[in-house]
């Protein structure tokens, strides 16, 4: 039988640490995935759900967006998206008896994970203004309040429309659709955290912002690269994909300021040498980048490759713009800033350059390792670069594969979730609505957080997510949160974000992936988009947790009635019980959706159009493939100081704790740990099991501190340091962002050292 929630907060001051491990999963992660699955559902549950997930007539996995293969295995679900359905699918009830016995003051003490472990949520929950405990309302009292709000604005532009990137496309498209219908294009959504720069470089340089490859051509790939990126944890079926490559005689570089069990060796649980054997080892060179000198790598390679003339000259005369200038700028790399900026020996980039020159078909995979920097774009450019070089785009083979995280992340994006629209989308959705959409640009994450600090937003909803806990510079965050009227969250689990809220709150229960999704025109299903741009339905097959729960499709479809009422003539209704009439509505607007509700019924769905990839063809301004400058750049360190990098535990996933272990880099019981180099540590004096206060260290001279972690001498890169986020967010200055895509810079916080405040 499933477990109980937890009554209380289990103590996580004192996490144990032991030995890093070397492979990742097989019987263990077997294990580990049963245990938790079971500790939320009864054993037939369990059965009834896994077998579904990822499958055809199944449910996509509420986890990561990597793609299915074409054939699908019976099990086709890693250990942490066994998690994540585990959390969805959970017996576990919150009903508004929970919300009666608890404050909100007293959930606001608790720990995420505690709040995640208490299950589903069921009714539809308002939190008063000056009132102390959540209590139930209908469904049309909630819509009535929030029309209240939306309607007595003084502009469209005083409210802000998060999304999630677990939200379904015809949801996403429907939710943008109303926020344009109301008048405003602020439409934030997870992306502008993550993947911002991945879409700001390659929109830029190869005119489409997504990845170029699919699972076949990773398979044909001679070589690939996973740069700032730990499949292992974060995207474990990718290592499916790079053991199949590896055995097809593809050779896998990692380049990555810690070690990661998930690149070193993978004992597939699929197959008996992954059970009881040794596995397969994926990395062939590790090269152990300092954080940030990712784009000094990709220089210097570029570099090489020009001196010895390995260059596609076909390829670059017919393909692409701007050539020469790249070349006189990749001649003028100083070696030596190059060393100083990766902290790599040069003889290790001269042996992957000789991997390069002696590979065909090169594939360059990463995430937020990548991302999350000042100078991310440049370096993804600089990745592009590397890539057109030796005409690596638009064959089997080749490309570039920016690793997305939630599973419709993509899919919300094409959908229209964006704050920065193009006038081509805006004007077919004009045109099939028979409206005029707003054409100010409107705010992204970073930014809407600022005009609720500034008064600007008052009313912020959120489509699912946890934005307080994954923002950053969490205290400005939160403070900014209280200063609106009104705050919404259409939710699956509790979490952070209901109890930091505006002036009012509301949560909206929802569907789950898992769940079966009936209406008034009968069963239905939602489709999402995977990392490679593969299109597949969605059907789940669980009793909701309520019987009168709404799909998010649902939600947005009354919602916008509500809002804009009987004279707005869309006919929202019948787009909320038939998500068909959704889908004939994306087929007229969205490129490459023509005939939608037939081709994603075939099984495996369909793949997306992509220029770069299918013709090399490039809808970039200059109608080429633009080689692009970019001034070697890397972040300056103050001596006594480290700068660290923020990343997951192995039992999380995004802001979801499930529980408090980091198996593969050895810690158990507790999360408040910093990994430290020894012989940084042991120049700054931090012992090891010794605790510290991380303070990070920014222009605007605000004080930012985490208490309380314990220092774990551990193998990164020398003037690096790791701790796990969202405790960590508190130290990501607000206005430290990325250049051009603004995404916060977690992966570069220079921190200093103070002894442990708390005492303990």
């Amino acid at each position: 039988m499933a477990k109980q929630a937890p009554q209380s907060d289990p103590a996580q001051d004192a996490p144990r640490v032991g030995a890093p491990q070397h492979a990742a999963a097989g019987l263990p992660a077997v294990g580990h995935s049963l245990r938790m699955a079971s500790e939320q559902m009864s054993p037939k549950r369990v059965l009834a759900t896994l077998r579904k997930v990822n499958q055809p007539d199944g449910f996509d996995c509420p986890g990561c967006a990597w793609p299915e293969p074409g054939k699908t295995h019976t099990a086709e679900f890693c250990e942490n998206g066994a998690k994540a359905v585990a959390e969805e699918a959970t017996e576990r009830r919150i009903t508004p008896e929970f919300f009666a016995a608890h404050p909100v003051a007293e959930l606001a003490e608790r720990s995420g994970y505690w709040l995640g472990q208490q299950g589903r949520l069921t009714t539809p929950m308002l939190l008063d203004e000056g009132a102390s405990h959540y209590t139930p309302v209908s469904w049309d009292e909630a819509f009535a309040l929030v029309a209240e709000e939306l309607n007595a604005l003084d502009t469209p532009d005083g409210a802000a429309f998060y999304t999630s990137g677990r939200t379904s496309n015809e949801a996403a498209f429907l939710y943008q659709l109303f926020a344009r219908r109301l008048g405003t294009n602020n439409l934030p959504d997870c992306s502008n955290m993550c993947h911002e720069s991945s879409g700001s470089a390659l929109t830029e340089t190869l005119g489409v912002g997504k990845g170029s490859v699919s699972l076949k051509d990773l398979y044909q790939a001679d070589l690939i690269i996973v740069a700032g990126q730990n499949p292992g944890t974060n995207h474990p079926r990718m290592l499916s994909a790079l053991e199949r490559a590896k055995r097809a005689g593809a050779k896998v570089v990692s380049v990555n300021p810690l070690p990661e069990a998930g690149l070193e060796r993978f004992k597939n649980p699929q197959n008996a040498r992954g059970l009881a054997g040794v596995g397969t080892k994926l990395t062939d060179l590790f090269l152990q980048i300092r954080l940030g000198g990712d784009l000094a790598l990709f220089r210097a390679l570029n570099g090489i490759l020009l001196e010895r003339d390995a260059v596609d000259h076909a390829f670059v005369a017919e393909h692409c713009h701007g050539f020469e200038e790249f070349r006189a700028d990749a001649a003028a790399t100083d070696r030596e800033a190059v060393l100083a900026a990766t902290g790599l020996p040069w003889s290790q980039i001269e042996e992957l350059a000789e991997l390069v020159l002696g590979s065909q078909k090169i594939i360059v995979c990463w995430a937020m390792g990548l991302t999350q920097h000042k100078h991310a774009v440049p370096t993804i450019r600089e990745v592009v670069n590397f890539l057109l070089l030796r005409g690596n785009v638009g064959r089997p083979g080749a490309g570039v594969c920016p690793v997305r995280g939630h599973s419709n992340v993509q899919g919300d994006r094409t959908m229209g979730i964006f704050e920065r629209p193009t006038a081509a989308f805006l004007d077919a959705l004009g045109k099939e609505f028979s409206f005029e959409p707003p054409r100010e640009h409107g705010l992204d994450s970073v930014d809407t957080i600022r005009a609720m600090r500034d008064g600007r937003v008052k009313v912020f909803f959120a489509m699912g997510g946890n934005f307080v806990a994954a923002t950053p510079d969490t205290l400005a965050t939160e403070a900014a949160i209280r200063s609106t009227r009104l705050t919404v969250h259409v939710s699956t689990k509790l979490n952070r974000s209901h109890v930091v809220t505006g002036a009012r709150a509301l949560i909206l229960p929802t569907l789950g992936r898992t769940d079966r999704d009936w209406t008034a025109a009968g069963a239905q299903f939602v489709t999402v988009e995977d990392s490679m741009g593969m299109v597949h339905s969605s059907r789940g097959g669980l009793r909701p947790p309520a019987d009168d729960l709404l799909s998010e499709v649902r939600i947005v479809a009354r919602l916008a009635r509500a809002v804009l009422g009987p004279q707005d003539g869309l006919p929202w209704e019948e787009f909320g019980d038939s998500y068909d009439t959704v889908r004939d509505r994306i087929s007229r607007v969205v490129p490459g959706f023509d005939d939608f509700n037939a081709k994603v019924r075939r099984p495996g769905g369909f793949a997306l159009p992509h220029g770069p990839r299918d013709s090399r063809t490039f809808p970039t301004a200059t109608g080429k493939a633009n080689f692009s400058v970019n001034p070697l750049t890397a972040p300056e360190v103050p001596e006594g100081r480290l700068l660290l990098q923020t990343l997951r535990s192995h039992d999380q996933y995004n802001t979801t704790i499930y529980g408090l272990d980091d198996r593969y880099r050895g810690i158990t019981g507790g999360r408040r740990v910093v990994l430290v180099n020894p012989a940084d540590a042991a120049e700054l004096g931090l012992a090891e099991g010794g605790y510290v206060d991380l303070v990070s260290e920014w222009k605007d001279g605000v004080e930012r501190r985490a208490p309380h972690f314990k220092v774990v001498h551990y193998p990164v890169a020398r003037g690096g340091a790791a701790a796990y986020y969202p405790e960590t967010n508190v130290l990501v200055p607000l206005d430290s962002t990325a250049d051009v895509s603004n995404t916060p810079t977690s992966k570069a916080v220079v921190i200093r050292f103070e002894p442990d405040s708390t005492g303990s």
